[in-house]
Formats: structure tokens, C-alpha cells, sequence
């Protein structure tokens, strides 16, 4: 009687740490694991579409930084505003200081005499009627440089975004690696005393 208890004791004891040994894993790194697989396999399947690159260019060519936000590019969003609106703050203070310059260059040529350049007590010009003219000149052609890199900015937004895309449809794996190896070939070093080195280049799925 005693042995059979014995045994029972023993076959419970084995069967709970069996089920203890086959507790599902809770650990803090296989979770963190976990969700690099599945954030591995979400990229994958979404940039596996060979029309991601087209409607990465679409979005951004909408709405300039939308791309960068599809591709998952966010820190390049800042930068897409940032280059936008310098282009476009530029061109304005340009077309201001070109409305301001022509308003008074056309009052001179009627003989009017009553800008902030012209010293009324002295009568002499402070900045002459030719230095105005070419003053227009200056701010009008600094206002179409600035809107033509402004919209040099735009395009490269678009090309960023589907270039992105495309490299993102080939290149979804992290293990990807570059191990440099090289060879020393000590059979040529009996008769000629000279090394032989060469370059080789592979690659593993």
C-alpha cells in the first residue's frame, strides 16, 4: 500500500513539472522577439506590392511629407516642411521687397519725390532712380530662384517617397550583411616569392 502511494506521489510530481516545463514563454526578450518577427512580416507584406512605389510618389505629390509618412520615413517629414517653407518664405520677402522698390521707382519717373530714399531737406537721392531699377531686377530674379528650388524641393519630396518605396520592396530583411573575407595563397611563394591575393563576393538566401 505504502509503495503504491509512493509511486502516485511521484507520477504527480512528474506529470506537474512536465506541465510547468510546458508553460507558454513569458519572458520580456522572446516577447520583444515576438514583435520584431510579426513587425518583420507586417513590412514585408506591405511593401511586397510592386504598386507601393507608385502610391508613395501619389501621396507625396498630394500632400508633400504624406509619402515619407506611408514608407514609415517619419524623421524626413520635419525636413520635406522645413525646405518647403523656407523656399516659399523667401520668395514672398523677395516679392515684397520687389513691390516696395517698383512703387517707388514709377513715383520718381512721375516726378514724385517722397520716398524714404530721397532726403527732402537736402534734396539729394539717397539711393539714385538707376539703383532702384536694378534693385527690381535683383529681387525679381532672387523671387523666381527661390519659387524654382521650392519646386525643386516638391519633386525631390516624390522622388524620395516612391525611391524609398522601391528600396523598402527589395530590401525587408535586417539580416542582410556584408562579411569581408580575403585568402592568402602561400602556394606561390616557393619559386617566385610573391603572394597571390584575389577578391571573391557571395551571397546566401
Amino acid at each position: 500500500m505504502r509503495l503504491k502511494i509512493l509511486c502516485s506521489f511521484l507520477w504527480i510530481v512528474s506529470a506537474v513539472g512536465i506541465l510547468v516545463g510546458q508553460e507558454p514563454p513569458t519572458d520580456e526578450l522572446e516577447v520583444n522577439l515576438t514583435k520584431r518577427s510579426l513587425r518583420k512580416k507586417v513590412l514585408k507584406t506591405k511593401f511586397s506590392n510592386p504598386l507601393a512605389p507608385t502610391k508613395a510618389a501619389f501621396y507625396s505629390a498630394v500632400l508633400p511629407g504624406l509619402g515619407q509618412a506611408y514608407t514609415g520615413k517619419y524623421w524626413k517629414i520635419p525636413i520635406v516642411y522645413g525646405g518647403l517653407a523656407t523656399g516659399i518664405g523667401i520668395a514672398v520677402w523677395n516679392q515684397g521687397k520687389y513691390d516696395e522698390i517698383r512703387d517707388i521707382y514709377r513715383n520718381r519717373l512721375l516726378g514724385i519725390y517722397t520716398d524714404k530714399f530721397y532726403d527732402v531737406e537736402t534734396g539729394e537721392e539717397i539711393i539714385t532712380t538707376d539703383y532702384l531699377a536694378n534693385a527690381q531686377k535683383r529681387y525679381k530674379q532672387q523671387k523666381e530662384l527661390s519659387i524654382l528650388i521650392t519646386v525643386g524641393l516638391y519633386v525631390l519630396n516624390i522622388i524620395d517617397a516612391n525611391v524609398t518605396a522601391h528600396l523598402l520592396n527589395y530590401n525587408v530583411s535586417e539580416d542582410l550583411s556584408l562579411r569581408p573575407h580575403y585568402n592568402y595563397d602561400n602556394l606561390g611563394l616557393g619559386t617566385e616569392h610573391q603572394a597571390h591575393f584575389g577578391l571573391q563576393m557571395s551571397y546566401r538566401f
